[in-house]
């Protein structure tokens, strides 16, 4: 147990010092070829801080549990908007564009909306098969164009000054970051879960909660960083392209590499992430239109621990 409590800590100072590494070297990444920040947060950063789901669901198809895939999907999707945006809001009031608004987090809807035409009935458990996995890839194709296409003429590059870096030492710590935060991402929910089975925990249950929190820690890390550095829009885009990432892209791999089944109750946490995503829409406009301040902040994270109560009192 010793050596599960220090890979615990060690996958934290990794998340860290991994966020630390992407942010800088995708922000000098971003002005040395003029691409806005919010461009590589939806794209990048977004790839990026979601490679510990995309590891962790792979990992699990290939093992044949459908619970996991799905409770880690949902959880973690969950914890981004509610756990991730509201730390992250709580340090400084977030500014969201109105494209973002419009478009990329009502994807993460339509993306819940997919799910449900898709899963099809196999008995009491649900089923998304490869067809089912390829059209989410598809959609998520389709998603990458259109940020490309419109990056330029929808966004402005903010001037904002970041450390100095050739593009080769901007690279090297993007990759170096990538590879922390997918170290320590897996360090820590490799722990926990071994941790959370002592005690006899469900699977269901440690993906909504355990592996789920703990594969958002890169993007809540990476979040928390980039608006302690100013870097709003990084921190915003990481986390909408972390969700349309694992909805489309990381679903879509697991369900092709092994048809994805899972319980029907899952419906309601997916319930709950739609409305977690209109909790945040809503909340951008307690104060200052488009932008989640430290009561909306508040308000995502006393929800989201209430959400958190029920499922572990719904065991």
């Amino acid at each position: 147990m010793f050596l599960t409590y220090f890979l615990f800590a060690l996958g934290f100072v990794l998340l860290v010092k991994g966020a630390e590494w992407l942010i800088e070297g995708a922000a000098v990444f971003a002005r040395k070829f003029h691409i806005s920040e919010i461009v590589v947060g939806l794209t990048l950063v977004a790839f990026g801080t979601s490679a510990p789901e995309l590891v962790v669901n792979i990992i699990s198809s290939l093992r044949g549990s459908g619970e996991l895939v799905m409770g880690n999907i949902v959880g973690s999707n969950i914890a981004n908007i509610a756990l991730v945006l509201g730390c992250a809001a709580l340090i400084a009031p977030l500014a969201i564009q109105k494209d973002l608004m419009k478009k990329e987090i009502p994807l993460g809807i339509f993306g819940v909306l997919l799910i449900w035409l898709l899963a099809k009935p196999t008995g009491e458990l649900l089923t998304i098969n490869r067809l089912g996995g390829l059209i989410l890839i598809t959609g998520f194709g389709v998603f990458l164009y259109l940020i490309f296409r419109y990056s330029k003429s929808k966004f402005q590059f903010p001037n904002i000054i970041t450390k100095e870096m050739t593009l080769r030492t901007s690279l090297i710590f993007i990759v170096g970051g990538l590879i922390a935060l997918s170290f320590g991402g897996e360090f820590v929910v490799d722990s926990a879960r071994r941790i959370a089975e002592s005690f006899g925990v469900s699977e269901k249950l440690i993906g909504l909660t355990l592996v789920a929190i703990g594969t958002s820690l890169p993007e809540l890390v990476t979040s928390v960083v980039a608006v302690w550095k100013k870097k709003v829009d990084i921190a915003i885009g990481n986390v909408v392209g972390s969700n349309v990432f694992n909805i489309f892209w990381v679903l879509g791999i697991s369900a092709v590499i092994q048809p994805t089944t899972f319980n029907q109750t899952i419906n309601f946490d997916l319930v709950v992430l739609v409305g977690f995503t209109l909790l945040l829409l809503t909340a951008t406009f307690l104060g200052k239109r488009y932008q989640l301040n430290r009561w909306g902040a508040a308000l995502l994270l006393i929800s989201y621990a209430g959400y958190l109560g029920y499922i572990v009192n719904r065991g």
